[in-house]
């Protein structure tokens, strides 16, 4: 074997055995080979400080597919993540050796290594700005572009990669490298035609690949060399703890086989003192099929996890030939579950064409992409869109792993699994995304107060989760908006979710330790009065009263210099909300109503002078008056109402104030039937008048028809005062509130518009019902160019 040739520096007692990860073949033939050597240790590719987990990977209990996950212990986290399915070779290497009482170690970089290295060569390549705020200006703009230099050289190189597989795979009549390898590969009939054909085809793409690195990618080629000095070095020190005639099994990437030749150096003392290090942790975590699919960007995975595993299952049973039937009656079974009725003929007909196009192609059985292509002939007459939801099910699946308890994992991963134990959440923990409806209210039908406020600990959870950035859970929005009881949540599972539970170890070892860091972090950054009382709220959704508390003074420091009409609204939006439903959640908010009279007090006196603003500014102070108005409303024993109703006057009767702004203060006091006829009559002939600049009156228009739109439609005489104003403008000012009017009737719906023309149709003293459906009729060529000439019209210095 050339392997063992070239290794003669371990006198026949190193066996290289070149693997494919995630290869269902390789992992097979794996097994084989180690029966046959019998060795009395196995090397595995990976990182050398993972060794502790090895038998807990092998331990019983473990359902593939888990991952390795190594991440720095300081920010920013940088994470390396080391996958098996149940199918890989690495992976039947640990539990042959578990089986056999054989020591097993990585020999790779140690995680704190790699991590620091990859860093490295992703910053040098510009896919991390690593340097962007050292030295001058110009220094940094030519450092970016040569940033960009160098991630474009790189993609170039990657590319040039990708078509040399490709052009491998037409040479042999295949339509992809994928096809080639798994025709070539992973149908290989033995164990010594497998490792002879991988060594040899590895050793040529090596040669080809390292040309191509030395001259358009050395940082590869690098890193590539410094990684084989080290599992060398690895090997070497392995040898020296063996007797003389203990043999050693590697497995390792097909990539690095030729260079695991002790003949080769390994790498020094002084060069492992050299490596640049980060300090890391080391922790399993399941991983789930989906990831592991090229769809989802793990590079390392294949197209179709699912069909390998079904493949490595066929492969066990000695029952290769099998594989065809059983793919297809899968996704004939997927089409009927969704309401689409495939027959066992056409199931069979598939096998068929499955076997003649790898027949065709010199196979002994059908490929993926053979097995796809009948498929869609057979299953789908033609139309791939009619069983591509039926073929990702086969293809990738749903399969998450899991880990039992007592394997290593860290102190907030053992919490959040605790947790959606306690809280009946574990059916959730899968790749299927799963709707849950929460009430929060008691529920007096059960005995324990666990079970009663069951849901309500589920949403203290969630929101904890939420604010953690863990993307298990996603908040929906409700079909009632009163209804502040009641939540409704997505729960989905993915190794991202897993990854970023595991960065959450940094501020703290709980969930609830850590969403506390979390706020208290964003409490001592916080300047802004709305994001303050935003906090507050999130304190209680989180179940966390110490931050409420903390979160309150922060607010109250800063109301007393607060001078931002909207900003003071929104927080006391915030707390009014708080006040009204924080019994929902069981919390005590007595000490927050000061808080909100201060807020609001502040607000209304702000209101008359806030309101000297642009049109563009007044959009947020809409939205603050609605919200200060929502309070008077909901809290009038708290908050003084009839001074903010007073205030409402002074901005309604001002002329020297934002026009949309006073129209709007007067549509809430005709909304709360504080303006009586008269008064509305003498207001609306005030406001749009002929004396009055277009654009004022119909700005002022446009404020009160933002409110209550109910209370509009029922005054007709605020219409046919509105009818006489237009007819009485001039062509230029008729087209000056024109875009203000069209502005203040485009958020009218549609019934509201019919209702409006069947008034003035009345008004006209024509047919209510016939001049609506006139009005409402499309407008035509000439009429469009008319209102398109509106763009270029000079509005002066308006």
């Amino acid at each position: 074997m050339p392997g063992d040739e070239r290794l003669s520096s371990g006198d026949g007692r190193i066996h290289v055995f070149g693997i494919r990860h995630l290869s269902p073949a390789g992992a097979y033939h794996l097994r084989a080979f180690l029966d046959e050597i019998r060795p009395q240790v196995v090397l595995v590719e990976g990182p050398s400080d993972a060794g502790d987990l090895i038998g807990q990977i092998a331990s019983r209990g473990v359902v593939p597919p888990i991952a390795i996950l190594a991440y720095t212990d300081q920010l920013p986290v940088r994470t390396l993540v080391f996958p098996l399915a149940s199918y890989s070779p690495e992976y039947q290497a640990f539990l042959w050796a578990a089986e056999n009482g054989v020591r097993a170690e990585f020999i790779d970089l140690p995680s704190d290594a790699a991590v620091t290295l990859q860093a490295a060569r992703r910053a040098s390549a510009g896919l991390e700005q690593t340097d962007r705020e050292e030295g001058p200006a110009a220094d940094r703009e030519s450092g970016q572009t040569g940033r960009q230099d160098a991630l474009a050289e790189r993609r170039a190189f990657y590319r040039r990669q990708n078509e040399l597989y490709e052009r491998v795979a037409e040479l042999a009549g295949e339509t992809d490298y994928d096809s080639y390898w798994e025709r070539h590969f992973e149908h290989s009939p033995s164990k010594e035609a497998y490792r002879h054909a991988i060594e040899r085809f590895s050793a040529e793409m090596r040669e080809l690949l390292e040309q191509e690195e030395r001259a358009h990618d050395p940082r590869e080629a690098s890193y590539n060399a410094v990684r084989e000095a080290y599992m060398r070095r690895q090997i070497r020190q392995a040898l020296d703890t063996v007797g003389p005639s203990d043999r050693i099994v590697v497995v390792t990437g097909a990539h690095h086989v030729s260079a695991m030749d002790l003949a080769l150096p390994a790498m020094s003392d002084e060069e492992l003192r050299t490596l640049p290090r980060s300090s890391t942790k080391l922790t399993l975590m399941p991983y789930s099929y989906y990831k592991l699919s090229v769809q989802s960007g793990y590079g390392a995975g294949n197209q179709a996890p699912a069909y390998f595993e079904r493949l490595w299952d066929c492969l066990n049973r000695q029952d290769a030939a099998r594989l065809p039937s059983l793919y297809l009656s899968q996704v004939a079974l997927s089409l009927r579950e969704s309401g689409t009725h495939r027959s066992t003929a056409s199931v069979i007909e598939g096998v068929r064409l499955a076997e003649s196009l790898a027949s065709l192609r010199g196979g002994s059985m059908p490929t993926w992409g053979d097995l796809r292509d009948a498929a869609v002939v057979c299953l789908g007459f033609g139309d791939l869109s009619s069983v591509a939801e039926a073929l990702a099910r086969a293809d990738i699946g749903t399969a998450i792993g899991a880990l039992p308890e007592g394997v290593s994992q860290t102190p907030i991963q053992d919490d959040l699994n605790r947790h959606l134990k306690r809280l009946k959440l574990e059916k959730y923990k899968s790749a299927v995304a799963a709707d849950l409806e929460l009430d929060l209210r008691e529920n007096r039908r059960v005995k324990s107060e666990e079970a009663a406020f069951l849901d309500l600990h589920r949403s203290v959870f969630l929101h904890r989760l939420a604010l953690l950035g863990i993307d298990f859970a996603r908040q929906q929005k409700i079909r009632q908006d009163t209804a502040t009881w009641a939540e409704h949540w997505v729960l989905q599972w993915t190794p991202e979710a897993e990854i970023q539970a595991v960065e959450s170890t940094l501020k703290g070892e709980t969930v609830e330790l850590a969403a506390a860091f979390v706020l208290h972090e964003r409490l001592e950054g916080c300047a802004d009065l709305s994001e303050a009382s935003r906090i507050i709220r999130l304190a209680c959704q989180c179940g966390l009263p110490k931050a409420m508390e903390e979160a309150r003074l922060t607010l109250q420091r800063l109301a007393v210099d607060a001078g931002d009409f909207a900003q003071i609204a929104a927080a006391a939006n915030e707390l009014s909300i708080l006040i009204r439903y924080g019994d929902i959640r069981k919390v005590d908010t007595s000490s927050f109503v000061p808080l909100l009279q201060q807020l609001f007090l502040r607000g209304t006196l702000l209101l008359v002078d806030a309101a000297v603003c642009s049109d563009e500014a007044a959009g947020g102070m809409v939205t603050g008056m609605n919200e200060m108005h929502r309070i008077s409303q909901e809290h009038p024993e708290e908050v003084d109402d009839e001074r903010w109703l007073a205030e409402l006057w002074a901005l309604a009767s001002r002329d020297d104030r934002n026009a949309k702004l006073s129209g709007f203060a007067f549509a809430i006091l005709l909304e709360r039937n504080l303006i009586s006829p008269d008064q509305c009559s003498q207001e609306v002939s005030r406001r749009l008048s002929p004396g009055i600049p277009a654009e004022l009156g119909a700005g002022w228009f446009e404020g009160v028809s933002m409110r209550n739109r109910y209370a509009l439609l029922s005054r007709s005489g605020l219409w046919q005062q509105l009818d006489e104003y237009i007819a009485s403008l001039e062509d230029e000012a008729f087209l000056r509130s024109l875009v203000f009017l069209r502005r203040a009737f485009g958020s009218f719906e549609s019934r509201e518009k019919a209702s409006i023309a069947e008034t003035l149709g009345v008004l006209w003293g024509l047919d209510g019902q016939g001049a609506a459906e006139q009005l409402q009729e499309p407008l035509s060529e000439d009429e469009r160019g008319k209102l398109d000439e509106l763009n270029d019209f000079d509005f002066g210095d308006l």
